[in-house]
This record gives C-alpha cells, sequence and structure tokens, in this order.
C-alpha cells in the first residue's frame, strides 16, 4: 500500500479520544510511508489529520466537489487538492488514489464512503483492504447491525468479514498490510460495473 484513504468527521464530536485518534494514525502513516488521501476539507478530524501529516512532510491528497470549495471549506496548503463536480466523482476519485480505506468516527459521510468502497468489495471491483477504527465503541452498534444482516441472510459472513474491526490504528494498518484478498467468482456480475 502506498496511500491511504481516510474518511471522517468533518466535526470533531464531543470526545477528545476522536481526535487523539486521528492524531494517531496520522503518525502511523508517516511512520509506514503512506499518503493521504482524504475529503479535502480543513474543519473537524478531516482538517486534524491533514494538518498533521502535513507538518511531518508527508503526501496529502484532498478530493472535494466544487460546491465544498464555493462555502470555504477546502484545505489551502495540500500537496494537492482535486475539485470534482459531484460527490459521485469524489468516491470513484478517492478510492482509485487510494490502496486501502479506513473509517475514524463520524456520520453520514463517513458511512456513505466506507459503504460504498465496501459494497465495491463485496461485488470484487476492487480488493483493497477496508477497516474501522473503533474509538472507545463508535462503531460497536452499527457493527451489531451487520451481524443481525448475517443472521437475518441479507449478508454473507464473508462479505461482513471483509470489514476489518480494531480499536487501535497501528493494529489496524498491520491487519491491512497482512490481507490477502480472497478470489471468488461472480458468474452474474460484469467485472467493472462501476
Amino acid at each position: 500500500m502506498k496511500r491511504i484513504g481516510v474518511y471522517c468527521g468533518s466535526s470533531f464530536g464531543h470526545s477528545t479520544r476522536y481526535l487523539e485518534a486521528a492524531l494517531d494514525l496520522a503518525d502511523l502513516l508517516m511512520v509506514h510511508g503512506y499518503g493521504l488521501v482524504y475529503g479535502g476539507a480543513h474543519v473537524g478530524l478531516m482538517g486534524a489529520l491533514a494538518d498533521r501529516v502535513l507538518a511531518q512532510g508527508g503526501e496529502v491528497i484532498g478530493v472535494i466537489p466544487r460546491a465544498m470549495v464555493d462555502r470555504e471549506i477546502a484545505h489551502a496548503g495540500l500537496t494537492k487538492l482535486e475539485v470534482v463536480e459531484t460527490m459521485h466523482e469524489r468516491k470513484a476519485r478517492m478510492a482509485d488514489l487510494s490502496d486501502g480505506f479506513i473509517a475514524l468516527p463520524g456520520a453520514f459521510g463517513t458511512l456513505d464512503e466506507l459503504f460504498e468502497v465496501l459494497t465495491w468489495a463485496q461485488l470484487r471491483i476492487h480488493d483493497k483492504p477496508c477497516g474501522v477504527l473503533n474509538i472507545d465503541g463508535y462503531y460497536d452498534r452499527l457493527l451489531g447491525f451487520l451481524d443481525h444482516c448475517v443472521t437475518e441472510g441479507f449478508l454473507k459472513a464473508e462479505n461482513r468479514a471483509l470489514l476489518l474491526v480494531e480499536a487501535h490504528a497501528a493494529r489496524l494498518l498491520e491487519r491491512m498490510t497482512e490481507l490477502r484478498p480472497v478470489k471468488q467468482s461472480l458468474k452474474w456480475m460484469e467485472a467493472d460495473i462501476r
């Protein structure tokens, strides 16, 4: 892996642990020599993560829709800022630039981005690792719901296992680098439907 796409909140949340986790992840990206791909904003966990990587001389690529640039939330000091027209283009471009994906705490946008790359992994559009940094149990209820999806027959256990979950960034990155994709044939699916 050369670059990690990170999805996270444009807010800080109520717990200081979320910011601490974002900064810890930034430090670990630098230790391992990974570039950062993220949503291009200067606010919340997103901005703090980017600033920490930049402060250590790391590569940070932001991808942001033009409407958000116009609202003046784009980060002005990135290695590269790509401006796209739509959220759909943003997600596709971030996926293309990234070799793996991590979700920190966030809400609708974070979940939208995470579930899109997970869906693409399930459909074998890509075989890049997808992980959640589950800080202080932030994602416990969501993970419980995914287990419920398996129990109720809407999600296969092997696809549930596509989402790596750890409470510590170092262990999550370790698991992501160790991951060897399982190739499965989808006879009913074309190779690239994105």
